[in-house]
């Protein structure tokens, strides 16, 4: 059974203390409703993405079940550590997919700021192997990225540069996006005198603690064609991959494989050629937690050979234009990374795009009809790829 997305919408992204969570989250499930043109009483089942560590609330989908004035509807939290946004769509589609609901409300929100930053910083470790990698030798996940970044560079050259040139672009389109953490451009000097956290990683090398949400509405296609919907794009395809726990069980340091399986999985349910997936689509939001994650995404995605990823960086071939547009809502590093939220928020991207709908300047040309969302949890310890399209499969 075919599953659409029929409407969109998110908050604003950043340092959110002018709201409690279910205020957060209605920033986004409100629009969200009113592009898709649905009431409470339209919704079958409702999922909400939320790590929640960090926050007050933890039963979030009842609280908004009772804040969103919803009728008779069942519900389900779902995490999956940074990757818990995609595991929230996952599950709304396939709910549909089996014929347990015709449409889905799936919401992700995250209030980050709600508990210090070391803390944020503490209980965001414990998405890797806590009592073996944290408990023993302190590693968070800067230091996490920090050993992939450094692998990456010794076997193919890289450089803090390249990584550097990363954050110029993705903040050079989070400067276009109003919902955005940061709305500012820098420059690869600002970048690259920035301090450092995990070398070779400095401050503009890292995503931030982000307060946000966003939602989509889920549909069948037996909904969308009684609601005569006109805008909609299609879950074309889905794959997901695991992880070991514990690192030093990882066969490379310069792939997540449960990314690159996701990925492969991905194409074939959506009919993309493996070889050169990139001529297939029209751009991508991939998991850019570090700078060099993004470069790695390109490769496990690929959008380019092992080792080349750093060369699309150097030709500036992920900016619109180039041979896949990336990032081009400043993705992690500048739009913001609300745990819960980030994969949802890719979805709504998404959405926009396809549908010619987004803001200033960062709108991609729409020749193919399918964009990819591209969401890891921990260092590939769960990974989602799913490509959506303007055309059902």
């Amino acid at each position: 059974m075919a599953v659409a997305i029929i409407g969109a919408g998110q908050s604003k992204f950043g340092t959110r203390k002018d709201v409690n969570v279910a205020e957060l989250a209605w920033e986004a499930v409100k629009p969200a409703m009113q592009s898709a043109n649905v009431e409470q009483k339209d919704i079958d089942f409702m999922v909400v993405g939320t790590a929640g560590m960090w926050s007050s609330e933890a039963a979030v989908p009842a609280l908004m079940y009772e804040y969103g004035k919803f009728e008779d509807v069942g519900s389900m939290r779902v995490e999956a550590a940074c990757a818990t946004g995609n595991a929230a769509i996952r599950v709304g589609y396939t709910a549909i997919e089996s014929g347990e609901a015709d449409v889905v409300l799936v919401l992700g929100v995250e209030k980050m700021q709600e508990s210090p930053n070391p803390t944020v910083i503490e209980l965001i470790g414990r998405f890797g192997s806590y009592f073996w990698e944290f408990e023993n030798f302190g590693l968070t996940f800067p230091g996490y990225y920090a050993l992939h970044a450094t692998a990456y560079m010794a076997k193919y050259g890289a450089t803090e540069e390249d990584f550097a040139r990363v954050a110029v672009k993705n903040h050079h389109y989070g400067a276009k996006n109003p919902y955005a953490q940061f709305q500012r451009e820098i420059s690869l000097e600002k970048a690259l005198n920035s301090p450092y956290v995990a070398w070779p990683f400095k401050l503009f090398d890292c995503s931030p603690i982000t307060d946000g949400s966003a939602a989509v509405i889920l549909a069948s296609e037996e909904k969308v064609k009684e609601w005569g919907i006109e805008e909609k794009i299609w879950i074309l395809g889905q794959g997901v991959g695991t992880g070991t726990a514990n690192l030093s069980r990882r066969e490379s340091f310069t792939s997540l494989r449960s990314a690159a399986y996701a990925a492969e999985v991905a194409y074939k349910k959506a009919g993309i050629d493996m070889d050169a997936p990139y001529k297939y689509l029209d751009g991508a939001d991939v998991h850019d937690c570090f700078t060099a994650a993004e470069v790695i995404a390109y490769e496990d995605l690929r959008f380019a050979k092992r080792g080349e990823g750093v060369q699309l960086v150097r030709e500036e071939q992920t900016y619109i234009g180039g041979r896949i547009p990336v990032n081009v809502d400043g993705g992690l590093k500048a739009k913001g990374h609300p745990i819960g939220a980030t994969g949802v928020s890719q979805a709504v991207e998404a959405w926009k795009q396809l549908l010619s709908k987004a803001e200033n300047g960062r709108q991609v040309d729409v020749k193919n009809g399918r964009y990819l969302a591209h969401n890891v949890g921990g260092t590939g310890h769960y990974s989602y790829v799913t490509i959506y399209g303007l055309e059902k499969r």
